[in-house]
């Protein structure tokens, strides 16, 4: 079991130019889209998250369903769904604005324990800047970690979202103790300051950056790195596309069995860059399509 932690939400994407272009509602959220691409890619995945009692939270979870995540580790609550407004680019790049005051997913509580069969934890995105939640996830994490699970961190940078961006950075040097693989874009990476062989130092067994149509690294422990190019395809828009990654990677570990620091280690140049092409391809296939829409395991082949 792979349990994803963190945020779902709506994302309003735009159809059509300009700020008043019409709005439609698309299930979204980076741990929420992890949980979806993971169901469809076959790994059995629980949800760990809190959704709200409206008609966004009953849909939110009606995805899940439907991708065969377990929810089991679902929190509900009266608030209102969060809201994200997505803002797409002429190159398909997607920026948001959120509307997260008062909203259901900030008031997660640390669950009394993980599902049953548990080997990996991911987290990442807005769940580990709002609090009271924030503080929630966190305490999850450490507690992920002192099991000896594998736990996976996209920190997803939302800057609109972060007040204090100093606070923000020694926090997360403050989990990378506890990571196990740490995924983040190029972009990320700049905001964040510092350099992958300072955070693989501080803990991680692997970082992998994505590039965007540039393709992916991995920067490991021993030293070694890795690419692979990007899959050429005509993007509709980047929405989920790192999380689509994300998942990928832990499906990809998952089968070879290296949800660990032993199995990462053990992977070598050929197997990371067949994972990495995995990722790869799973991407190019969630940018050929609107919003968050990642592949199912039959359109991708074999790892």
């Amino acid at each position: 079991m792979i349990v994803v932690a963190g945020e779902a939400l709506i994302d309003l994407v735009p159809h059509g130019p300009g700020a008043l272009a019409d709005l439609k509602p698309a299930l979204g959220g980076g741990p929420y889209n992890t949980a979806v691409a993971l169901g469809r890619l076959g790994s059995p995945t629980a949800f760990c998250s809190r959704t709200s009692h409206d008609a966004f939270g009953e849909a939110l979870l009606d995805g899940l369903r439907r991708a065969g995540v377990e929810l089991s580790g679902v929190q509900r609550g009266p608030e209102p769904t969060t809201l994200a407004v997505a803002t797409v680019g002429s190159g398909g790049s997607a920026s948001y604005s959120f509307y997260v005051d008062g909203t259901a997913d900030r008031l997660f509580t640390t669950p009394a324990a993980l599902p049953a069969g548990t080997r990996a934890v991911s987290f990442g995105t807005c769940s580990l800047v709002l609090e009271p939640g924030a503080s929630a996830y966190e305490e999850l994490m450490w507690a992920a970690a002192a099991q000896g699970l594998f736990t996976a961190l996209d920190p997803n940078i939302r800057a609109g979202l972060i007040p204090d961006a100093d606070a923000y950075r020694a926090r997360f040097r403050g989990w990378l103790p506890s990571v196990t693989l740490l995924k983040l874009s190029e972009e990320d990476a700049e905001w964040l300051g510092g350099t992958p062989r300072e955070w693989l130092a501080a803990g991680p067994s692997a970082v992998v950056l994505t590039r965007g149509g540039d393709g992916l690294t991995v920067l490991t422990r021993d030293g070694a790195e890795y690419s692979v190019p990007g899959e050429k395809v005509e993007v509709v828009d980047t929405i989920g596309a790192g999380d689509t990654v994300n998942a990928a990677l832990l499906h990809g570990l998952s089968a070879q069995d290296a949800l660990s620091a032993r199995g990462l280690a053990a992977l070598g140049p050929d197997g990371w860059q067949r994972l990495l092409r995995f990722a790869a391809r799973a991407a190019a296939i969630t940018c050929s399509r609107a919003g968050a829409e990642p592949p199912f395991a039959n359109e991708l082949g074999e790892l």
